[in-house]
C-alpha cells in the first residue's frame, strides 16, 4: 500500500457494518487479534482461528455499533462503539483496529474522530498498559480531538492492568443527513 497523502484523509470512511457484512469483520478481526498476539498470549483454536465469541451480540444487542473503516473504497480495519450505562452513560470504544500498510498516515487518528463525531457525549478508551504504541496513539488521537490532553486512569479489569481515557465528545452543529445519532437510552 502506498502511503496515503493527507490531502486524501477526507477518503477514510467510518461505514457502518451490518450482518451482511460479518464474515468481512470476522477476517479483520483475524487481523487484528493477531497483532495482540505480539503482546498477550493468544492462541488460536483447533480451527486455526482466533476466537472472538462476542462478535454476533454486535447485531443482536442495540448498545453495540460495528463500523468497517475503509480507505479509498478499500477495507483498512474496523472500530466497535458500545454504549455503557453503569454507573454513568458512556461511549465505549470496545475495538479499534487498522491494518499497518495504513498505520502511521493519520488514517487512525480520522477514523477515532469520525467515531467520536457520530457518537457525541462522554467516552472512554480502555488501553493495556503494556500497550505502549496504543497509548501514545490514543493520547495524541484525543488530544487532537478535545483540544487538550486526555484525563487517564489506570484500571484493573479483564486480567490486566488497562489505562482509561476519558473525555466529552460535543455534537457537531451541522451533520449529513445520513449522519445517525445513537440515544443512550
Amino acid at each position: 500500500m502506498a502511503k496515503i497523502p493527507r490531502s486524501h484523509l477526507a477518503q477514510v470512511d467510518l461505514v457502518p457494518a451490518t450482518s451482511a457484512d460479518e464474515p468481512i469483520v470476522a477476517n479483520l478481526l483475524q487481523l487484528y487479534i493477531y497483532d495482540f498476539s505480539e503482546i498477550i498470549a493468544l492462541e488460536v483454536g483447533a480451527d486455526g482461528r482466533f476466537a472472538y465469541p462476542q462478535l454476533p451480540r454486535y447485531w443482536s444487542e442495540s448498545s453495540r455499533y460495528p463500523f468497517l473503516a475503509a480507505v479509498h473504497g478499500r477495507w483498512a480495519g474496523l472500530v466497535f462503539v458500545r454504549a455503557e450505562a453503569e454507573p454513568v452513560p458512556v461511549w465505549d470504544m470496545a475495538e479499534f483496529f487498522v491494518m499497518r500498510g495504513y498505520r502511521r498516515q493519520g488514517v487512525g487518528t480520522r477514523l477515532a474522530h469520525l467515531a467520536f463525531q457520530r457518537f457525541p457525549g462522554e467516552w472512554q478508551v480502555r488501553v493495556m498498559e503494556s500497550n505502549y504504541a496504543a497509548r501514545h496513539f490514543w493520547e495524541r488521537a484525543i488530544e487532537e480531538f478535545t483540544g487538550r490532553p486526555p484525563e487517564s486512569t489506570r484500571a484493573d479489569a479483564d486480567g490486566g492492568l488497562r489505562h482509561v481515557y476519558r473525555f466529552e465528545s460535543k455534537p457537531a452543529f451541522s451533520r449529513g443527513p445520513d449522519t445517525l445519532i445513537p440515544s443512550m437510552g
